[in-house]
């Protein structure tokens, strides 16, 4: 896969870089990574994916474009108020690399389409707002074998892993799953969304910046990545901590005697 003049100069300081170089560069290139959702999270994941060179970017995303979006949503405009945040993303990721081809789905992830549309990229990136998503994003992912990197926002807080769960540690045992690291998702009511509780919009830049650079690590394998590693970002005393987990042979999923075989419970 040749780069173009236009390519090698776009990339320079990537070409140039140990651990990514050339054939780094052409691992992106080659590369396809399915972001779920262009929100604050997903804004600087796709900038940062089209901006490094990732050759295809598939996008799902059902939402539209609002005003309170755009405090953190970097990849939109006020001219895409109305506008569904797939179309907008697009037109974004083409002004800034117009060589990154974008597969539009304006519509959620659910039980019905998330294993088709998983099985069929190298690297998925959740930045969705909710439990349901996430635990359906990594159940599909565990189950069709894709490297996931899921992050999550607060008020003033953020989280990051990695999961492999597909994949053994160097302990011989299997890497964990979303479900080794939160076993059950919060009850209903106990989490106010963003609308209510608000968000540091700036934190938003962070947290999907770094993940980012966890996929960019995934595709062209270089450095220590967060599998079995929760990154946690706290903006009030600016503080990034790490909490190490590890596999739990009891989990539904890949444990000992999974009950989750498929996407069921999800629907």
């Amino acid at each position: 896969m040749a780069f173009s003049p236009e390519e090698i100069e776009r990339y320079a300081r990537h070409i140039v870089l140990r651990d990514v170089g050339g054939p780094g560069q052409q691992k992106l290139k080659a590369a396809s990574v399915l972001v779920v959702g262009a929100g604050g999270l997903g804004a600087p994941v796709l900038l940062y994916l089209a901006a490094a060179g990732v050759g295809r970017i598939v996008l799902v995303d059902d939402d539209e474009v609002s005003l309170s979006n755009l405090q953190r949503q970097v990849i939109h405009r006020t001219d895409d108020i109305g506008r569904p945040k797939v179309e907008s993303a697009r037109a974004m990721v083409a002004a800034l690399n117009p060589h990154v081809a974008m597969e539009l789905h304006r519509t959620r992830l659910t039980a019905e389409n998330a294993l088709a549309l998983i099985s069929g990229v190298d690297v998925v990136v959740d930045g969705s707002d909710n439990f349901a998503t996430r635990y359906l994003v990594s159940d599909a992912c565990a189950l069709a074998r894709r490297p996931l990197v899921t992050a999550a926002l607060g008020t003033f807080d953020a989280t990051l892993t990695t999961l492999r769960p597909h994949e053994s540690g160097p302990d011989g045992l299997p890497n964990p799953t979303y479900r080794c690291l939160f076993p059950e998702p919060p009850p209903p009511g106990t989490v106010a969304p963003c609308a209510e509780a608000g968000v540091l919009g700036a934190l938003a830049g962070i947290a999907g910046s770094l993940a980012a650079l966890e996929v960019i690590r995934a595709i062209v394998g270089f450095g220590e990545g967060l599998v079995g590693r929760l990154l946690m970002i706290d903006a009030l005393s600016m503080r990034f901590e790490t909490l190490t987990y590890a596999y739990d042979p009891d989990n539904p999923l890949t444990g000992e005697n999974p009950r989750i075989t498929n996407l069921s419970e999800h629907a």
